[in-house]
């Protein structure tokens, strides 16, 4: 299920990046400490009275340097009004109304979409009477809010909820496995469509982000059925879209929510870069099943260990990704194609791969006494049972006698033992530590 996009839009030092933060909370944190995730904080999730909702801080949007600063607010309100489905409008009130403001807000009011007014930096009683010039912009009540302080938040939040569309229910069937192709423009991902369907159902161009929308591909192969979700690279608008490499991200974000299974596309002639991790990043953080596709594998010049120092590289640049399988291939030539979609199929299956609680605890009880816990100024973890909770990832809660003596790198030792025994190629593992109430 889509959930519904909220963009925050304004001109610069209206304080975006600090709502942003305020509405996401510390949820893009989850994995910050564990080696080899770059983070950009363009994209968070939030959550308010039951409902999900993305947040985009288009404040995070930088275009090039000989821009002015209007040209590069238009570029940012003109991105955020194609890819939400709700806009917070931020002003703030120690400067009152500017002449961007009112740039911006015409923008806004073009485009049809429903949009919230928050004035920022009402700290004081004083500032609270500044916000009813802000009135003029047409767009009703204004809310005044204090990033700093926090005051107000909640006020914009009931006001997001409120008219928020309904999340969007693709139909789409159990058995039916949901593939993302993912990826910085120009490493194939429209050539890869177009090789595994078969046909030429995708435009495809020399020049990096030349994609078209493209909609939701159904097909089936060998008796499983498949939905293809194409992130479309980037829209048609000329450079600014092209050089914008944090929009790549975003809209990529939105396919992986989407998705059972994320194939994280790089260029094999040009290797692996930073935007590359940033990408399958996120994939990792929304616990899809993801494998690498190497592509462009047939311009490579390679000898019999080149393959081997390509997928060392990926291991070295992917740490936390070291459950994804690689495949290379060339969709030109459809070498070793054959061997994708048997792959996704099977990482798919992993994904929803469910393991009986006795078998579980078995596992865990072995690996605890080949290794026990280590102690923690005199306490030791004591892990009383196992079980796993969901599917889509697989997701495990250990129940212990203290959370709190749960080191990282024991519940990495355990993870790799639940690996060892029950495989789960392809798809991350969630592992949530609990304490054991008295009466359980």
């Amino acid at each position: 299920m889509a959930r519904p996009v909220v963009a925050i839009v304004g001109r610069p030092n209206v304080g975006k990046s600090t709502i942003f933060n305020r509405l996401i909370g510390d949820r893009l944190a989850i994995v910050e400490d564990k080696p080899g995730i770059t983070r950009d904080r363009i994209y968070g999730v939030s959550e308010w009275n039951g409902k999900a909702f993305s947040v985009i801080d288009t404040g995070g949007i930088e275009i090039d340097g000989e821009d002015t600063i209007l040209k590069s607010i238009r570029v940012q309100a003109e991105l955020a009004i194609e890819e939400a489905d709700l806009i917070v409008f931020m002003c703030e009130a120690k400067s009152g109304l500017t002449n961007a403001d009112e740039e911006v807000a015409q923008l806004l009011f073009r485009s049809g979409k429903p949009v919230i007014l928050a004035i920022n930096k009402v700290d004081n009683m004083k500032r609270a009477e500044d916000i009813y010039e802000f009135y003029s912009l047409g767009f009703g009540d204004p809310i005044g809010i204090s990033g700093s302080h926090g005051t107000g938040i909640g006020d914009l939040l009931d006001a997001v909820t409120e008219k928020l569309p309904e999340p969007k229910d693709e139909e789409y069937d159990e058995d039916v496995i949901r593939v993302a192709l993912i990826g910085r423009p120009n490493v194939g991902k429209s050539s890869l469509v177009n090789a595994i369907l078969g046909e030429e159902r995708v435009i495809v161009s020399d020049v990096a982000g030349t994609t078209r929308d493209a909609i939701d591909t159904p097909f089936e192969r060998d008796g499983q059925r498949y939905v293809l979700i194409d992130t479309a690279g980037m829209r048609k608008r000329g450079k600014v879209y092209e050089t914008t490499e944090k929009y790549s991200v975003m809209r990529a974000m939105r396919a992986i929510e989407r998705a059972d299974v994320v194939l994280v596309v790089i260029n094999g002639e040009e290797g692996i870069i930073d935007q590359d991790k940033h990408i399958a990043g996120y994939a990792h953080d929304a616990g899809k099943a993801s494998m690498f596709v190497v592509n462009k594998w047939d311009a490579v010049e390679k000898d019999d260990k080149t393959m081997q120092h390509f997928e060392n590289k990926i291991r070295d640049h992917f740490l936390f990704m070291t459950y994804a399988p690689v495949v290379f291939l060339s969709a030109l030539t459809k070498q070793r194609l054959h061997k994708l979609l048997p792959i996704v199929q099977h990482v798919a299956q992993q994904h929803s791969l469910r393991i009986a609680t006795h078998l579980l605890n078995d596992v865990v009880s072995d690996a605890v006494a080949i290794n026990p816990p280590p102690t923690d100024k005199g306490r030791r973890l004591r892990i009383n049972y196992v079980t796993q909770v969901a599917v889509k990832p697989p997701t495990v809660v250990v129940f212990v006698n203290d959370p709190s003596l749960m080191h990282f790198s024991y519940e990495r030792y355990l993870e790799n033992k639940i690996r060892g025994a029950f495989n789960f190629e392809g798809t991350p593992i969630r592992i949530f530590t609990r304490r054991k109430s008295d009466d359980e």
